[in-house]
């Protein structure tokens, strides 16, 4: 059956932070490594405000350094009653507000450091850039997409496979995969996935085969080749692809017998190359028309060449 390459793995990466884009180092067909920059927007104001809100914290250190030697003082003239109930209640909570108001500062500086760090979209994953969805000097949201990144480190092959099969098929089934633009040597895949919703008009439902890709030869978008190894399939007969023609809902191909052409109804079974695999009404050695079959009535005479 013919299928699609696909990548494992396509994610449209989005941003964290918000602000002007100030440095974009990649390009479509770049490969990335994880962790690897994408975007790096504009970060000089924070990185200001965290400025401040250091020069902040300091101040509030200091403060509770003082407030803390003034409690202890007072905290002694209180064991002598020279000072008041109020005056050292007053102290304490001088104290208390101050490491208060720290707490709150390290906490902004935290978030300051965060909103730094998202001003820098790196790659979530390893794999080729395929969109770009900026440029430098663009204002970026937060959400906004950056690139679209796909993995091809390992591909599936997605086969629409017709619905008289798929009973066939699971998880433990073998597969041959043929990628023939990359080479004419089949590889060994695996049942990566079966869906449960078929498309109604051409009653096939998606099944996906993975394959190792690890030099990354083949691309999304390829044309592949997947034979099943179904259990209990009968044998078949390879027919050239242009004897088969339509007829409604089922496939003719024409016989020739004593020079007239005669239709035999055949269940498609696969293709292979240029050939279509079949059973049905035909035997080894069934002579077959492949040129003007469309206009052909059933006893009419054929010239054979």
């Amino acid at each position: 059956l013919i299928g699609t390459v696909e990548p494992i793995l396509s994610s449209t990466v989005a941003s964290e932070g918000e602000g002007l884009v100030e440095h974009f180092p990649v390009k479509e067909g770049d490969f990335v490594k994880k962790g690897s920059l994408l975007v790096r927007l504009k970060a000089r104001e924070l990185e200001l405000r965290k400025k401040a809100a250091v020069a902040a914290r300091e101040k509030i250190r200091v403060n509770i350094e003082n407030a803390r030697k003034e409690l202890a003082r007072i905290s002694k003239l209180k064991e002598t009653d020279a000072v008041t109930q109020k005056r050292f209640d007053e102290a304490d909570a001088t104290y208390r507000a101050l490491v208060q108001d720290l707490s709150r500062s390290e906490a902004e500086i935290e978030l300051l450091d965060h909103d730094i760090r998202q001003q820098e979209i790196v790659a979530p994953f390893s794999g080729f850039i395929v969109k770009e969805h900026t440029q430098i000097g663009e204002w970026m949201r937060i959400g906004n997409p950056v690139v679209t990144l796909i993995d091809l480190q390992t591909v599936l092959i997605s086969v629409p496979v017709p619905e008289r099969y798929l009973v066939q098929i699971t998880s433990k089934n073998n597969t041959l995969v043929t990628v023939r633009s990359v080479s004419n040597l089949p590889v060994s895949g695996k049942i990566y996935s079966i869906l449960s919703q078929g498309d109604p008009n051409s009653r096939t439902f998606s099944v996906k085969v993975s394959i190792d890709n690890v030099n990354h030869r083949i691309r999304s978008g390829m044309e592949a080749t997947v034979v099943f190894n179904l259990a209990g399939m009968r044998e078949a007969m390879l027919v050239p692809k242009d004897a088969v023609v339509s007829a409604g809902q089922e496939r003719l191909v024409y016989k020739i017998n004593d020079g007239k052409a005669y239709p035999a109804i055949v269940d498609i079974l696969g293709y292979y190359d240029g050939n279509v695999a079949v059973g049905g009404e035909l035997k080894p050695g069934d002579q077959v028309v492949i040129r003007g079959n469309e206009r052909l009535r059933s006893g009419q005479p054929v010239q054979v060449q």
